[in-house]
């Protein structure tokens, strides 16, 4: 079992930080943050920023909406979400890339996480499961509109890990063979801590590179990822937006 006995140090809201509504963002790679702020921005008004947090107030009504990043890897990805529920986001959504594991899968494709296998060391602290998994009814939510808007997606487990210099031959074929369908270095930990503090959470991954032929293939220059990336960021704007509550 995790330690449970009470923290030295706990999330807070400090004084000079605003609440903020229960759905939020967390988009780990600058440039996916940068776009979906400017979004938020040409419908509402960036009225607090950090080096982790913007917080912007949608100009027909009072509600205001985090972003939570830039981030890399699960430490840091998890100290952004604490903060974010600490502000009072209570359903988060997970916008980030993964590496191809599955023959089917090309740069540019999405996959949604419905499970996470752990091989990042933040999750031990919160909890001793090693698979962890996301708020289905939120997941349902992001299932439909995506199938509304016309974008296909694969449904699957991922694999997270802290080391990607160390996704070893070996490693990609067992979990290739368990049906993995991508690597990444955030969402068994996100999943993991958003279950221990209560909320909802799922996530959306681009696929931005190849190791199903068990060698490395890079796709962060080819136009069908570049496309996706717009298209995945306009799409989760927009779902935010229609179900802000």
């Amino acid at each position: 079992m995790p330690d449970l006995s009470p923290c030295l140090i706990n999330p807070k809201k400090s004084r000079s930080e605003p609440g903020i509504n229960p759905l939020a963002l967390l988009i780990p790679i600058p440039g996916d943050l940068q776009r979906m702020s400017r979004f938020f921005g040409e419908t509402g008004s960036l009225f607090f920023k950090n080096n982790a947090l913007r917080v912007f107030q949608l100009f027909d009504s009072r509600r205001a909406i985090g972003l939570g990043g830039p981030a890399v890897g699960a430490p840091q990805a998890i100290m952004i979400l604490e903060k974010l529920i600490a502000l009072g986001a209570r359903r988060v959504i997970f916008l980030g890339w993964t590496g191809g594991l599955n023959p089917s899968l090309s740069p540019g494709d999405l996959i949604l996480p419905d499970k996470a296998i752990s091989e990042e060391g933040t999750s031990r602290h919160y909890s001793d499961e090693i698979c962890s998994g996301p708020s289905f009814p939120l997941l349902r939510d992001i299932q439909k509109a995506l199938k509304a808007e016309g974008l296909s997606f694969k449904q699957g487990p991922v694999w997270t890990t802290d080391a990607p210099y160390r996704e070893t031959l070996d490693k990609v074929k067992t979990f290739q063979a368990q049906g993995v369908l991508g690597v990444d270095m955030e969402i068994s930990a996100f999943f993991t801590v958003s279950a221990f503090r209560g909320i909802e959470a799922a996530a959306l991954l681009i696929v931005s590179d190849d190791l199903s032929g068990l060698t490395w293939r890079h796709g962060f220059r080819e136009t069908r990822f570049l496309e996706a990336r717009r298209q995945v960021a306009r799409f989760l704007f927009q779902f935010a937006v229609r179900t802000f509550v």
